[in-house]
This record gives C-alpha cells, sequence and structure tokens, in this order.
C-alpha cells in the first residue's frame, strides 16, 4: 500500500522482533550509569554557545500516516558543528582532559566524531591526529584540519583507518578517543553514550508531557543508541517501543540480535548512509541494545536523496530541515512501516502514537548534500 505521491512505495529490506527483548533499567544503569548520564548534561549544558536543539513537529506526514505525531529531533543545529556527534567526543576530550592536560588525542573517523574530537580539543588547546579512511570526502577531511587537527589519511575503509589509529597512537602515546569499545578500552566509548543521552534530557523538556510511543534509533556500532536508550531509562517514566535502523549492507546490530550475541558483517559495499556503514557494534552499546530493542529494520538507499529532499522542502512539516544522509533512515523506516499493514500492526503504529526520530546531522559533507538533493526531481 503506498501512501505518499506517485504510487512510490517506499523501501525496506528486512524486519526482525528482538526474541530477547526484556527493558531492565538496572542492567542499562549498570553499563552507563545515571551519574554518568547527569554529569554529561550538567557539564554540556555550561559550554559556550550551548542551547538545546529544535524539536520539529511533522504535522504533514503525520496526518498522512494517520499517527498522533512525529517529532523530529533536529541535530544540524548542534552547535556549529551540525551534528549529535558534537555531544560526544568533544565531552571525552573535555573528560580525559582533566586527568592530564598535557595530551595529545587521536581517533578515527568517517567525519562527524573526528570533528566533535577535534573541536573539543580546539576548545581546550590540545593537539589532535585524525585517522580517516580513503572513502572520506575531501570536504569532511578539510573541515576537521580547519579545527586544528592533523589528518592522516590511510588505504581501505573505516576498519582500517581504526587499526592505523591504534597502531600510531600506541607507538607515540597519544590519547586516543574512539566512540568504539574493545576489549581493555570501555571507559571513553562510554563518555561519548552519555553526551548523546543528553539528546534525550532536551527532548523530555520539548514534548509538553506528551508520552513518547516508538523511538526510531539509527546505529552504526551503536553508540547513539545506546546513549539514548540510557536516557530513556534515566528520563522517560513509560518505555516506548525501541526500533533500531541500519543500511541492510551493514546490519550489524540486526544480525547480532537475531543470533542473540556479536556478529561481524562483511561489508560488500559502502552504504550512502556512511556514518552508519560499520561492520561490527560496539561491545558497550551491545550490553544495552542486546535485550532494550524491540525490532530492527534494515533499509537500502534508495530512498535517502529523496527523503532529504522533502525533508528540505518542507514537505512533512512546516519548517524546511536540512537532513543529512544519516539523518533520513528513521523517517524511511517509519514511511515503510506504516505502507506494511503487517509491519504496522506489528509495532503497534497508530492514530495515538507519538513517534520520535532522530534527525542525527545536518549537511556536515555540503558537496554530497546539494549532490543527493539534485540529482532527483520530486513533485
Amino acid at each position: 500500500m503506498t501512501i505518499l505521491s506517485n504510487g512510490h512505495l517506499w523501501k525496506y529490506t528486512e524486519f526482525i522482533e528482538n526474541k530477547s527483548f526484556s527493558f531492565d533499567r538496572n542492567k542499562i544503569f549498570n553499563s552507563l550509569s545515571k551519574e554518568d548520564i547527569d554529569d554529561a548534561y550538567l557539564s554540556i549544558s555550561k559550554w559556550d554557545g550551548y542551547s538545546a536543539t529544535p524539536l520539529e513537529e511533522l504535522t504533514k506526514l503525520s496526518n498522512k500516516l494517520n499517527l498522533n505525531k512525529i517529532y523530529y529531533k533536529d541535530e544540524s543545529k548542534r552547535f556549529k558543528l551540525k551534528s549529535f556527534k558534537a555531544l560526544g567526543g568533544a565531552y571525552a576530550v573535555e573528560k580525559i582532559a582533566k586527568e592530564n592536560k598535557n595530551i595529545i588525542v587521536s581517533t578515527a573517523t568517517a567525519g562527524n566524531h573526528g570533528r566533535s574530537v577535534a573541536w573539543g580539543a580546539k576548545r581546550l588547546g590540545l593537539k589532535c591526529k585524525i585517522f580517516i579512511s580513503e572513502n572520506v570526502s575531501d570536504s569532511r577531511g578539510q573541515a576537521m584540519a580547519k579545527l586544528g587537527a592533523d589528518i592522516i589519511k590511510v588505504k581501505g575503509n573505516y576498519e582500517n583507518s581504526l587499526v592505523e589509529c591504534i597502531k600510531q597512537s600506541t607507538k607515540n602515546n597519544w590519547k586516543i578517543v574512539q566512540d568504539v569499545a574493545w576489549n581493555n578500552y570501555m571507559t571513553i566509548p562510554k563518555y561519548t553514550m552519555a553526551g548523546y543521552s543528553v539528546m534525550m534530557k532536551e527532548i523530555v523538556s520539548q514534548i509538553n508531557k506528551n508520552n513518547i510511543s516508538h523511538i526510531i534509533l539509527q546505529a552504526g556500532v551503536g553508540g547513539m543508541a545506546a546513549g539514548m536508550i540510557a536516557g530513556v531509562a534515566r528520563y522517560l517514566k513509560t518505555i516506548p517501543i525501541i526500533i533500531i535502523v541500519e543500511p541492510d549492507s551493514a546490519s550489524c546490530v540486526l544480525e547480532s540480535i537475531r543470533i542473540g550475541t556479536i556478529k561481524k558483517i562483511d561489508i560488500k559495499r559502502e552504504s550512502l548512509m556512511g556514518g552508519m556503514s560499520c561492520g561490527e557494534v560496539s561491545l558497550v552499546p551491545w550490553e544495552i541494545l542486546r535485550s532494550s530493542v524491540k525490532y530492527c529494520i534494515s533499509l537500502p538507499d534508495d530512498d535517502i536523496a529523496k527523503t532529504m529532499k522533502l525533508l528540505g522542502n518542507s514537505s512533512f512539516g512546516n519548517t524546511k530541515i536540512i537532513a543529512g544522509e544519516n539523518a533520513v533512515p528513521g523517517v524511511i523506516s517509519l514511511i515503510a512501516s506504516c505502507e506494511n499493514e503487517k509491519i504496522k500492526k506489528t509495532i503497534q503504529l497508530n492514530k495515538n502514537s507519538n513517534v520520535l526520530l532522530i534527525g542525527c546531522e545536518g549537511d556536515t559533507d555540503k558537496k554530497m548534500y546539494k549532490k543527493l538533493i539534485n540529482q532527483l526531481e520530486i513533485t
């Protein structure tokens, strides 16, 4: 069943239910404590230039989908970095700099996390080394360099850049600020997750006591999703239905939830959703995601550009929203779910539903944004 214009059917690849679902606040707080969550908000809310990002209502879309409300958290307005990542890497840099002010920080990134780390280092007068793969656009690399970071380009994909970052950082005694956890590297990824939970704190004050019935969260390695779920556990009395959305070429959370343990994905093609193109869920987020997520859905790239353009020309709401390619999967998965009567019934979407979507970035790569929205005509 098509809902929107021109008979276009919005595509999804796979939809699964988590057979091990059990939302347990205490288990979540064992992974990310209440104190960690509270400290992140208290610290970040004092930064120069801080303000809560807008929570837009996509009223036109909610009317078409016969839902009560669709909230869209617009992270394109987050500081001047245009991404939720500004909350994570920069906060982690601040935390470790309190322990040692004479450090050089390093990270591997596909773009937005690196900008946050570079910005955080610049705020505190620290040197910064950023490792990027050859797949990262020149404009993203230049944006990080403008923040004072030294950019080191590595052949291969994100995983290759991370390996090189760890190698050189170990050799030179640089402090790695990564949002990915591995054995014996857990604390700093927790800092980034705590930073991301600030979004949920803001949202609670913006929804005017309305309940949120559903949250759709993007996942790459799972840090943002887990941080938001920790925020749900901390700030919401009523627990919404939590849905993870990923690229079908890198659905590591979906595949891990399917079998109940972390599964590494062999990425054979890169998705337009580059910031979500990750082959393995991170250890710390996994401890939260494995039982707190109710459903998972994966998407092809087909509707990315179309959705970016529709948000940009205010087709879904009364405000023009600049949404990057990683910001729109929640919108796509919501429409695709409503077009499929079986899925819509399964996840309990109806006229009383208040759905929260995370617009995690704006045009962080201006050239990519213009290329995508100008490649097609939408009527």
